[in-house]
């Protein structure tokens, strides 16, 4: 049985299905505004590998992540460009679009968009009002906090601690600093919709417990993100719910952050490195590996040499992937003891460090019958090296190196473009293998191209 730790127990314990056989995640998304950074390739990767690992344990997985396109950050750049706040958003989208795809990531089954739900909001604001458990100031309607039961169990403090360390807000109408807001009053040029307290948009908070209700029902299986998310956002995500008596996530799953010497990545600390960027110099497969050798809740910190690192990895199962098809390996069934080894690992708090490590035992052990001219002998293993990785998302070589004519002349075009430092030609030509399903490396040999892993 698969046991995940819970944020809101901080215990590792037995995910508990609100229908068996069936997973419902939601995972929060993107605030389109920028470039995706490292941080934000870690969770969706972590995620993608927890939906893929459940689906192949034979769950039928529900899994929906958001965009929120409308935020304070959005409607602050649209200004400074002097575009409108769907433009903004609609170029980002589609760059954190780009980005999972090159990842390898399955696209979600749902993907919301805050501006869609915005009259639900209006809804759920309306009865929290009339609840008592929220009330209206010049700047919008906040919710009481000291309302809702629990509240604070996400951060793992009281109500006291919390307010002794709150800081303190612009509004002085608030009765508490934890109160926050679930729908803000309309500025001038800012977009705005129609609700009972006068034009404005919903806080963020209230766009996530809506799409999340809406499109999963209450009780969901699991709402995940990074960790910074688990409070104040989804602690107060959480407490519209239990202000309302409707039951919202049954488990809290959060990854832990990307570091830089220590530090949290962050684009408001400055240290953010863009993920596209790495992207364009890294075989996007390396940087999984990364995170699938660290574990989720850990600090990850991603260097030029642990990427480095994670590359040579990777070559050396693309190696034996190739050295198999050469071989003429026979196909079988996996070994069952690696099947059942990789389970216990994965189902232990998804421990894929230890996942990681049985594959470069496999690895080795399938290297090692091939040089001994064994066949028979590294068939299943390869066979369970193949399937393990594919469970994780890992695509590995197919050991065919044969191109059509379309994609070769993509590459040739490109290595042409760099001899000539004509940079805007080779990043057009990558781009073009990119959408064709291929990863894209730089070797002192000039472009490599793999094929992505399967949704």
């Amino acid at each position: 049985m698969l046991r995940l730790h819970d944020t809101a127990t901080a215990t590792v314990r037995p995910l508990e299905l609100r229908e068996p056989g069936k997973v419902s995640m939601y995972v929060c998304g993107p605030t389109v505004y920028d470039v995706p950074h490292l941080g934000h390739g870690r969770f969706v990767l972590v995620f993608d590998v927890l939906r893929r690992y459940l689906s192949w344990r034979g769950f039928d997985v529900r899994y929906v992540s958001n965009i929120t396109d409308v935020d304070d950050k959005i409607i602050s750049r649209a200004g400074d460009e002097g575009r409108t706040e769907a433009e903004v958003a609609t170029q980002y989208e589609a760059v954190w679009n780009q980005a999972i795809d090159a990842l390898g990531v399955a696209r979600p089954d749902e993907v919301p968009h805050a501006t869609d739900f915005v009259e639900r909001m209006v809804v759920l604001v309306a009865e929290l009002v009339d609840a008592g458990v929220a009330y209206t100031t010049a700047e919008g309607v906040y919710l009481a906090v000291d309302e809702v039961p629990g509240y604070g169990r996400l951060a793992r403090q009281s109500l006291d601690s919390l307010r002794a360390g709150a800081r303190v807000e612009v509004d002085d109408d608030k009765r508490s600093p934890l109160d926050f807001a679930l729908w803000k009053r309309a500025k001038p040029g800012e977009p705005s919709w129609a609700s009972p307290w006068g034009p404005g948009r919903p806080g963020w908070h209230t766009e996530c417990v809506v799409m999340a209700l809406d499109l999963l029902g209450d009780g969901f299986d699991v709402h995940g993100g990074g960790a910074d998310l688990a409070f104040p956002h989804h602690e107060n995500e959480r407490a519209q719910a239990v202000a309302l008596g409707r039951g919202f996530a049954r488990h809290w799953v959060h990854n832990g952050w990307v570091v830089v010497e220590g530090e949290k990545m962050s684009k408001s600390l400055a240290n953010f490195t863009s993920l596209t960027d790495l992207l364009a110099r890294v075989d996007s497969r390396a940087y999984r590996l990364l995170v699938l050798r660290s574990h989720y809740r850990s600090p990850l910190e991603v260097t030029p040499a642990s990427t480095a690192d994670a590359a040579a990895a990777l070559e050396r199962l693309d190696n034996l992937a190739r050295r198999s098809a050469e071989v003429g390996l026979a196909e079988v069934a996996p070994d069952p003891e690696a099947l059942a080894r990789f389970v216990d690992a994965m189902d232990d708090d998804l421990d894929t460090p230890a996942a990681m490590a049985l594959l470069f035992d496999l690895n080795r052990r399938a290297n090692v019958a091939l040089d001994a001219g064994d066949l028979d002998a590294a068939a299943p293993v390869v066979a369970a090296l193949r399937e393990l990785a594919g469970a994780v998302g890992l695509a590995l070589a197919s050991g065919d190196g044969s191109l059509d004519a379309e994609t070769s002349a993509l590459v040739e075009r490109r290595d042409r473009a760099r001899q000539a430092r004509d940079w805007p030609a080779a990043d057009a030509a990558r781009q073009e293998l990119v959408g064709r399903g291929w990863v894209v490396e730089d070797t002192p040999a000039g472009t490599r191209v793999r094929r992505r892993a399967s949704p």
